[in-house]
């Protein structure tokens, strides 16, 4: 019972901690909220006034026609009916006008809101560490930024002020009751309170149904955006059957999911409805009783009627947005969740000037893991000169690609420092720091745009000739002006308008054309033929000239002319040298180059 209602708590402050970080996205509209609530009021006003001067025309034909049955001289009084219904068209008209400047404000406030959002997710995307992404699918991240975000923004603008609006009705309407008839008004509302307790129990049980629709509602989008990437390598295992059950288990948890929590949502609503007959047939009862007595006229009974309708309606407005808000809450705490990861820290401003700047690199004591009781690199220790071309091989798992993340930053590490001329990298502004490395990976990523804007995303202000030369260095000159458009030509979104060696010919001349300090390829060579290899190769030698630089490869014979040679296993260097050194040495290296090559060396 405990556990319970802790998590009742939680709920609640959750709640209320969410409602209270979207009032701070509309900080700078807190006027424009400001005018719209009056406006709502103002036009909220001006309509429930009209049921009660509707109620005296109505007593006033009624009183006319019981005179002409009396063979009165007067009957209905027309002029006093047309001011009646004339003070009516312009009560209605101004409430009009209200209610549409009011739902125009607030449009934009909506707007802006979700403007905000996506502009801060966007900065946040920037400001993440790798690891964030390790944990969170490209889908459910994508959910956040669309689903999520216009869930928020749609109940800001089309059930915030509506809110505001039932509520001032429902205060207005029953002010108007009791200036009608207190007795008649306080049967009408006894039964309200029953209302309002059922309603709290059924919104508490319902928000933690809310949350878990708007997870697997993200998880069906990553589920998707996986498999839909994923094609080739589905329809060549004939996995369809496999992603199809994968997908029909999320999907049974989001329809579990949403079918609670709509269900109890949608509960509020016969509730309302009860409570809302229940009214009208106590009113309809009491009202001809008093009736009879005389203590109240038709017209105001019509009027009561009128206004009890008016006063159950915005309750079931409210009971219905009251559901809305919980998806609605549910969905921004997806979103602030998101917004609340942790960042890449940024406060150091170390800088090393390009006068100063040598790129001397020095591995010391490091030691990492992606979980803390998972260590992968143990006491690691390296010490490259500037310049130096250093080759790092082993098995697959030896730590490879980590040691290079570790190098741009893409991690901390657990223990250990890693220097840069001398400096910790950890106190150098990160920016300025990866400005002096370009990488070539060997997962190729090229944007939808023209081949032009793909390469001179290397660097930004370069000119024509430089993208050029940069092309010619990495011989992807020549497949380039086979283009339909050159240059102009416009890859897709997933570039299959070209082929895999020619992405990687692509990514390695935009990383010539940063003019990289340091340089670092993985397996950067791995999806091009032999002869395009040795084209690479030639330029790769030009580029390293005078640049540290580190090489991950598969294949040895790229790497035969480095400086130096790391042989990893299990996150530690078990032998270094140079290839002739290392071939000697008869060790793990050698068997390395023995396992790729017929002619086995002795």
């Amino acid at each position: 019972m405990k556990s319970k209602n802790k998590r009742v708590d939680s709920s609640n402050k959750i709640f209320i901690s969410t409602m209270m970080r979207i009032l701070r996205y509309m900080k700078k509209d807190y006027l424009n909220l400001l005018i719209v609530v009056i406006f709502s009021i103002a036009s909220t006003i001006f309509l429930i006034v009209g049921p009660k001067i509707m109620g005296k025309a109505t007593t006033e034909i009624f009183n006319g026609v019981i005179r002409k049955i009396g063979n009165a001289q007067e009957g209905i009084d027309f002029s006093y009916i047309l001011k009646l219904v004339l003070i009516l068209l312009l009560l209605y008209t101004i409430s009009s006008i209200f209610s549409f400047i009011q739902s125009y404000i607030m449009t934009g406030i909506a707007q802006r809101v979700s403007y905000n959002l996506r502009k801060d997710i966007a900065e946040k995307l920037n400001n993440l560490p790798i690891s964030c992404f390790d944990k969170n699918s490209k889908g459910d991240i994508i959910s956040r930024v669309t689903n999520d975000v216009d869930t928020l923004g749609q109940t800001l603008n089309q059930n915030l002020m509506s809110m505001v609006v039932s509520v001032v009705r429902v205060v207005g309407v029953f002010i108007m009751m009791l200036s009608i008839n207190f007795t008649m008004t306080l049967s009408a509302i006894v039964i309200l309170p029953i209302t309002v307790v059922l309603l709290s129990i059924i919104i508490k049980k319902s928000q933690h149904y809310f949350r878990m629709q708007q997870d697997y509602l993200g998880k069906v989008n990553g589920k998707v955006e996986e498999s839909f990437s994923g094609q080739n390598v589905i329809k060549a295992y004939n996995g369809e059957k496999f992603e199809e059950l994968e997908f029909k288990s999320i999907n049974n948890e989001l329809y579990q999911s949403g079918w609670k929590s709509q269900f109890l949502s949608s509960v509020m609503m016969p509730i309302m409805m009860f409570v809302g007959n229940l009214g009208y047939v106590i009113v309809t009862i009491l009202g001809g009783y008093m009736a009879i007595l005389g203590k109240i006229t038709v017209g105001d009974i019509q009027a009561f009627i009128q206004y009890m309708r008016s006063f159950t309606q915005p309750l079931n407005q409210i009971a219905q947005m009251i559901a809305l808000f919980q998806s609605t809450v549910a969905a921004a705490g997806r979103v602030f969740e998101f917004l609340d990861e942790p960042e890449i820290d940024n406060t150091q401003n170390g800088l090393i000037s390009d006068e100063d700047f040598k790129g001397h690199i020095e591995f010391k004591n490091v030691k990492f893991g992606y979980e803390k009781d998972k260590i992968i690199i143990n006491d690691f220790n390296l010490d490259v000169k500037p310049g130096q071309k250093i080759a790092i091989v082993g098995p697959t798992g030896a730590g490879k690609t980590t040691l290079v993340k570790l190098l741009m930053r893409f991690y901390d590490t657990t223990d250990g420092t890693i220097y840069l001329d001398g400096r910790d990298i950890q106190t150098l502004e990160v920016t300025e720091y990866r400005k002096r490395f370009a990488m070539v990976l060997q997962d190729t990523w090229l944007f939808s745009g023209t081949i032009m804007e793909n390469l001179r995303y290397g660097k930004l202000d370069a000119t024509d000739e430089e993208v050029y030369q940069a092309a010619r260095m990495a011989s992807a000159d020549r497949f380039i002006l086979t283009q339909k458009d050159g240059y102009e030509t416009i890859l897709t979104e997933d570039t299959k308008n070209i082929s895999q060696g020619q992405k990687q010919l692509l990514t390695i001349a935009r990383a010539i054309l940063s003019n990289p300090k340091i340089l670092i390829l993985d397996e950067a060579t791995s999806s091009v033929d032999t002869r395009t290899e040795e084209l690479i190769q030639n330029a790769m030698d030009r580029l390293i000239e005078n640049r540290t630089s580190f090489i991950i490869a598969h294949r040895l014979s790229t790497i035969r002319n480095a400086d130096l040679i790391l042989v990893l296993e299990d996150g530690d260097i078990v032998e270094q040298g140079s290839h002739d050194e290392l071939i000697k040495k008869d060790g793990a290296y050698k068997k390395l180059y023995n396992s790729q090559y017929e002619d086995v060396v002795e």
